[in-house]
């Protein structure tokens, strides 16, 4: 007797967490991260959107997977969005700090340097202004409409900092401690956010 076929997802196979990395990449590329969904990916692959979660957890844990980030943003990203909004920029400053200059900092700087390298920018964008900024930007939205414009001085001014303590390490930036970084960057990060801006 034939067993009867069965319904339902697609079980995980031979290559199927790549597929779903590789699908997943393209999507969030060309659509950004709000306008990709799990189940987009999932019919793109041929699996049901379960079997993606039961891989990867969330839509945000797959896009760190996605563009191999060596680090989940969630615990920095709950701790800026638990912060004051007086002490955003201090917050932000001093727990993208932590991130780049612990053991996985190295590797951080090499996905974000292979990025630019590649012309990848789509998804380095994406995870700035969509993953990073985007709750920050629904709180510093005053005068209505400018959070656009603060959040990207913000990711200005951050990429800066990347750039120039930890690609081209210049000094004395490169080897100036943390605390000393925070307390000449916060205040600036604090303006764009919260501050008035010319032209609102």
């Amino acid at each position: 007797m034939v067993a009867p076929t069965r319904s339902g997802r697609r079980p995980g196979r031979s290559g199927t967490k790549e597929s779903i990395l590789s699908v997943a990449r393209t999507l969030f590329a060309d659509k950004g991260f709000d306008k990709t969904s799990v189940r987009a990916i999932a019919a793109e692959v041929g699996v049901d959107a379960a079997l993606v979660h039961h891989y990867f957890g969330t839509k945000r844990q797959l896009f760190v997977a996605a563009i191999a980030l060596p680090v989940d943003p969630t615990k920095i990203l709950d701790t800026i969005s638990a912060a004051r909004k007086e002490d955003l920029g201090r917050s932000l400053v001093s727990s993208v700090l932590r991130v780049w200059e612990s053991d996985n900092g190295e590797a951080l700087v090499a996905a974000f340097r292979s990025m630019i390298a590649t012309g990848d920018t789509s998804l380095l964008s994406t995870f700035l202004m969509q993953v990073v900024l985007r709750d920050i930007a629904a709180r510093v939205d005053e005068p209505a409409g400018s959070a656009p414009e603060r959040v990207n001085l913000v990711a200005s001014q951050m990429s800066g900092l990347l750039l120039t303590r930890h690609v081209l390490k210049l000094e004395p930036i490169a080897s100036m401690p943390a605390d000393r970084v925070v307390e000449s960057i916060a205040p600036t990060l604090q303006r764009y956010l919260t501050g008035p801006l010319p032209g609102y």
